[in-house]
């Protein structure tokens, strides 16, 4: 099976931790694709990820440490890797929320699709994977 890159946003890591499926699919795949996500996404979910769990009545040490285990099938990429394409990513965003504007800028940097539930990504000119469509993209 060929390898497959996806840039991976803060919302599907959560989705991962607080989940089975999300991270059923990540840890069946992490052999043969590649999933870059942002430091800055990483420390997102980490921050979020307390409140959300007590929410549910879960552990908090507990989700963070699934976290750091997801950590270890994902490839982390800085601003060194896609700083370059900052003002193109802005521009796309611009009337949706500029503030994503690293994740759009990582996959034009890499060249691949993003895997998010953030709407605002849609017609930004970037192949977009939701987590109910994300196994097409994986297993083409």
């Amino acid at each position: 099976m060929p390898n497959k890159t996806l840039v991976v946003d803060a919302n599907i890591l959560v989705r991962a931790v607080l989940g089975k499926r999300v991270r059923a699919v990540i840890e069946a795949h992490a052999e043969y694709a590649s999933f870059f996500v942002l430091e800055a996404a990483y420390r997102e979910a980490e921050e979020h990820l307390p409140t959300l769990v007590v929410k549910h009545r879960g552990d908090p040490e507990k989700a963070l440490s699934l976290l750091r285990c997801l950590r270890n099938l994902m490839v982390p990429i800085g601003t060194d890797v896609y700083g370059e394409f900052e003002t193109e990513a802005r521009q796309r965003l611009a009337k949706r929320d500029p503030e994503d504007w690293p994740i759009l800028a990582s996959a034009l940097a890499i060249g691949c699709p993003i895997w998010t539930e953030d709407m605002d990504f849609f017609g930004c000119g970037v192949a977009t994977w939701t987590s109910d469509r994300v196994l097409m993209f994986l297993q083409e």
